[in-house]
């Protein structure tokens, strides 16, 4: 695992023209490339699944306190699956990964952003065709890869109506979703055919909204690829030449929970 994070950063230090030790510095202080976030903050606009406890946070403190100083508290309580956040292959995969078991290196690789704005409709589900296009474009698939998926979702968060397609909540909410997602014969070409770590979209889940089976979940989770949804600001990332590190929150047995991802976009 550690060797796999130093190729990472040699990767990206070889990208920039850069082979000293002593010049990796330079990734990190900004004057090598530049750091994109692509995580929404939690607040109580947060977008969630309608079945899901939204995002609650409870002040407890906020001001001087009896020793004289100044003091800030809060609870917080939410799903695990809401606004920017991981997916552990064990939310679809019985025996699966669980939050706290996802190895570093599965978070953390070049980025693959898969452009399809421009077929973009409420039922989208991105086709093999579209991940052919952008090898055409680009060559192979990398292995270790992180494919995130760009359907200009983003631009409608965080209303619920439009991002989700209703803003009702609980079960009688699920059949009025609509967003785009995957489609299972894209996610079985990426188990399948290629070797990657992780899939991300900027919708709220790598399943379309109508979906009822979960199948594209299914197919990723069984086969230990990771998910990521609701990204946030993926139109800042080239299609090609970007690298991405998703942190996600270490819930112990958890299947999943909120992420902090940024990606890396060498000069």
């Amino acid at each position: 695992m550690r060797l796999l994070i130093v190729l990472l950063l040699a990767a990206v230090m070889t990208s920039i023209g850069c082979t000293r030790s002593a010049d990796h510095s330079a990734v990190f202080d900004g004057t090598a490339g530049m750091w994109i976030d692509l995580t929404y903050a939690f607040s109580e606009e947060t977008v969630y699944w309608p079945t899901g406890m939204p995002f609650s946070h409870e002040e407890l403190a906020n001001g001087p306190s009896e020793a004289g100083h100044f003091y800030a508290s809060y609870n917080y309580s939410a799903n695990e699956h809401g606004g920017t956040h991981v997916d552990a292959p064990i939310h679809f995969a019985e025996g699966g990964s669980t939050a706290e078991q996802i190895p570093i290196y599965s978070l953390v690789g070049p980025a693959v952003v898969v452009d399809v704005t421009a077929n973009v409709h409420p039922d989208y589900q991105v086709q093999v065709s579209d991940l052919e296009r952008w090898e055409q474009a680009h060559g192979q698939i990398p292995d270790g890869a992180q494919v995130l998926f760009l359907t200009g979702w983003g631009s409608r968060w965080p209303d619920k109506v439009s991002f989700l397609g209703t803003d009702m909540t609980g079960p009688e909410a699920v059949p009025l979703l609509h967003f785009p997602g995957i489609s299972p014969e894209a996610a079985r070409w990426l188990a399948n055919q290629r070797n990657i770590d992780a899939v991300g979209i900027d919708t709220p889940s790598i399943d379309y909204g109508q979906s009822t089976q979960f199948e594209t979940h299914v197919i990723l989770y069984e086969a230990g690829i990771i998910g990521y949804e609701n990204i946030a600001n993926l139109d800042q990332l080239p299609e090609q030449g970007a690298f991405v590190i998703a942190l996600p929150m270490k819930i112990a047995g958890g299947s999943g929970g909120p992420l902090r991802i940024v990606g890396f976009v060498p000069n």
